[in-house]
């Protein structure tokens, strides 16, 4: 009986002890460097540098350090940066997942025009489609590991014209914020231009362009409520989900406690809180943008908001079905059309088809 016991509680204490979470000392003592998202931007300054250059420190114990820059301070365009990382330049990157389709034109199934129409579908379809998107980083970018999904907030359209309605924006010139959003913007009647994001104040207040789509804090803390007179406040442009990855080598080289600890502090510290002020920021930013509502950032500007009319929501359905999912299917294998099918399409009710 006594080698029994004595056998259960060592099963017991092993079992436990290999279950519970890792502590600091358990884990590899290595640094990262981090390549992040745009500089001037709330989600740069507020979640993903606080995280990687502080957080990461202090929740290890200084075991796992991290140097962070973004892309525009390396004085790139954002979209070449899983290629640097697949080459073994970056260790670990963010950027928004359109700026990265020519590569992987899987990732377009993340986020399209309208498909999420609040926070908590966009939430559902992210969750949904991250096994597939692993699977496709890893495919893509020689072994990457997926670390973290994490949206701007609802990617609207600014114009320096008036408009009523989605449908005012036939034969205007608007930025698309990615591929999927100028062929919507096509399937409307409009043109899709491609322009830099830092580009666009500029180019409104020249008549350039009519409109241009970014999300709503983000048009107010690069100022374009001062160069665009009217805010359509649905995700025409989706939410701009901005995903973190890391170089297959880096991960390849850290131990399992590590791997694990250190998703579970991603998902925990820095996708969840980005998560839950996503319905805040946008809120605010259309405050921000419109002088309607509280607006803790500055000086609200007087832009007109325009209400979403029943037409736009049956509209944009039409164009997802009828012109954006079979264009996209077309750009990619059957089999990640299927997996789609299998997870957005599950919780969309639309299904993608060539």
């Amino acid at each position: 009986m006594k080698t029994k016991m004595t056998c259960l509680s060592a099963c017991i204490i092993g079992l436990t002890a290999a279950s519970a979470p890792a502590l600091a000392q358990d884990l590899d003592s290595t640094s990262f460097n981090y390549v992040g998202s745009w500089s001037s931007l709330s989600l740069y300054q507020n979640f993903e540098k606080p995280f990687w250059e502080n957080h990461l420190s202090e929740a290890s114990d200084g075991r796992l350090t991290a140097e962070a820059t973004t892309f525009d301070q390396m004085g790139l365009g954002g979209g070449e940066v899983y290629r640097l990382m697949a080459r073994d330049v970056i260790e670990i990157t963010s950027t928004v997942a359109d700026y990265a389709v020519e590569d992987a034109p899987e990732l377009e199934g993340l986020d399209m025009p309208m498909i999420a129409p609040d926070v908590d579908t966009a939430r559902k379809v992210a969750n949904a489609f991250r096994p597939v998107l692993a699977d496709a980083f890893r495919q893509r970018f020689d072994g990457a590991q997926l670390l973290a999904i994490a949206p701007y907030p609802s990617q609207m359209v600014f114009c320096n014209a008036e408009i009523a309605g989605l449908s005012d924006l036939k034969g205007m010139k608007v930025r698309a914020s990615g591929r999927t959003t100028a062929e919507f913007l096509q399937a409307l009647g409009a043109e899709g231009i491609t322009l830099n994001f830092s580009e666009v104040p500029g180019a409104l207040q020249r008549g350039v362009i009519d409109c241009a789509v970014t999300g709503s804090l983000s048009g107010y803390s690069s100022g374009w409520h001062e160069v665009s007179t009217h805010l359509y406040p649905l995700p025409v442009g989706g939410w701009d989900h901005v995903v973190t990855a890391m170089n297959g080598k880096k991960w390849n080289s850290l131990s399992e406690q590590t791997q694990n600890w250190l998703m579970t502090e991603v998902r925990e510290n820095y996708e969840t809180p980005v998560w839950e002020s996503a319905v805040g920021e946008t809120k605010e930013g259309i405050a921000c943008l419109t002088g309607n509502g509280d607006c803790s950032r500055g000086e609200a500007g007087d832009m007109v908001l325009v209400k979403a009319t029943e037409n736009d929501f049956t509209n944009a359905a039409r164009h997802l079905e009828e012109t954006l999912l079979p264009n996209w299917a077309e750009r990619v294998d059957q089999k990640w059309v299927d997996r789609w099918n299998e997870t957005v399409g599950e919780v969309t009710g639309l299904n993608a088809s060539k």
